[in-house]
């Protein structure tokens, strides 16, 4: 198992990023974070200045999630949704992605996994992107560095008494 703290990043086959981060918490604690507004809008990408204003989870295949992020120094926002293709609490969540403004071209499919051991949760997402294209813009974009921010403070939220 890897050490907690680490984020892992990379590309594999053709269209697909697969991301790894273990965080010293137990699986449904990770879920729940990953899952529920109250939670979602401490940690995710609410960093440099960004808000996430809007934060909408309709927890169930064929229900809708939004998000929409708010960086009031600069007047800018940022938006994205999908809907969930499969959920097995507290292991596993399928869902798409499609930013508003997008970024990188078609739809992203996200299959996040939550493995326990000895405590500690491995969270996986795999993201499979349209095109090879696609795939390597997001790649080359600021990215991982957001994604190993947001993880850092959820490590931080996964610490704090319930």
């Amino acid at each position: 198992m890897k050490s907690p703290g680490t984020l892992t990043v990379a590309a594999h086959g053709d269209r697909e990023i697969v991301m790894s981060r273990v965080f010293d918490a137990p699986r449904h604690l990770v879920f729940e974070a990953n899952t529920k507004p109250e939670l979602l809008k401490r940690w995710l990408g609410v960093r440099g200045g960004w808000t996430l204003k809007v934060c909408e989870v309709d927890l169930k295949v064929g229900g809708a999630y939004r998000y929409v992020w708010w960086k009031e120094s600069a007047g800018l926002e940022m938006g994205c949704g999908g809907v969930f293709r499969e959920i097995a609490a507290p292991e596993r969540i399928v869902c798409t992605e499609v930013f508003d403004d997008p970024w990188y071209e078609g739809e992203c499919v996200n299959t996040t996994v939550l493995t326990e051991q000895g405590g500690a949760t491995t969270l996986t997402v795999t993201m499979s992107f349209e095109s090879r294209e696609a795939r390597d813009g997001v790649l080359r974009s600021p990215m991982e560095r957001g994604v190993a921010e947001s993880y850092n403070m959820l490590d931080e939220l996964l610490k704090v008494p319930a």
